[in-house]
């Protein structure tokens, strides 16, 4: 008899989300030919499945950990994804951006554990949004961001990628920078945390917010930065094993 393992589940973490919306939608079907008109496969739609993305999968992903989530966002911009249905292999992806308002918040907030922001830069966050809620909120902020100048963003916990740290133009105080190298692992503070041996790595898609959650939430239960990177890695380590956005939950990561 194989004995079940219980997780115990801390005290429900109250989360501020604040961040760029996105539908996903993923189309599956079969290419058995190449167009007559053009030297072109043609595309022949089976079944589509529809997710949250950018900042809804954070949302999604946070929720899974067992986390109170209440999201702002602006427009809602759409991405479709066309995938070989035997393969799992994306053949196109048509985006349909909506660029959105920055948001404001004049009124007092709540008691919350922490504020999440997942900037995916199409207006919905700015910097003054981000300057403004450091100096009015006592608990942590983290934040993923494609925006360059994050110096801005000192005293937030900033999540970056490789791609986005060499973009940028200025950087917080390594003591808040984690930079996340993919199958190599992160960085934070001139400590390097390799990644994890995983299985088959299917899709690499919302790997990001899924590091961003976990990150997140594990350092509101822990309140130490190697544990949170670490249980970061590993939760992105299971999301990257499953074909689009995927949110695992505690007993997955565990």
């Amino acid at each position: 008899m194989t004995e079940s393992v219980t997780i115990q589940q801390p005290n429900q973490l109250k989360i501020l989300l604040i961040g760029d919306d996105c539908v996903d939608t993923y189309v599956y079907g079969t290419v058995d030919r190449i167009s007559p008109e053009a030297p072109v496969p043609v595309f022949e739609p089976i079944y589509e499945i529809v997710k949250d993305g950018m900042a809804g999968n954070v949302r999604k992903n946070l929720e899974a950990l067992g986390c109170d989530v209440h999201f702002l966002h602006g427009a809602t911009s759409r991405k479709k994804r066309i995938i070989d249905k035997r393969s799992k292999q994306q053949l196109l992806r048509i985006d349909n951006d909506t660029a959105s308002d920055p948001i404001t918040i004049e009124s007092e907030l709540p008691a919350y554990d922490a504020i999440v922001i997942s900037d995916y830069n199409k207006g919905t966050v700015s910097y003054e949004l981000v300057e403004d809620l450091r100096s009015r909120f006592k608990g942590p902020i983290f934040i993923d961001t494609k925006k360059t100048d994050l110096a801005r963003f000192n005293g937030c916990f900033v999540k970056i990628n490789q791609l986005e740290h060499k973009r940028a133009t200025s950087l917080p105080d390594k003591k808040w920078l984690i930079v996340t190298h993919g199958d190599m692992g992160a960085v934070w503070n001139d400590w390097v945390f390799p990644a994890e041996i995983v299985g088959d790595v299917t899709d690499v898609t919302g790997a990001g917010d899924t590091f961003l959650s976990a990150f997140a939430y594990e350092f509101l239960i822990q309140e130490y930065v190697q544990a949170a990177v670490k249980f970061a890695i590993r939760a992105s380590g299971v999301t990257v094993q499953h074909v689009g956005v995927y949110a695992p939950r505690l007993e997955e990561i565990k």
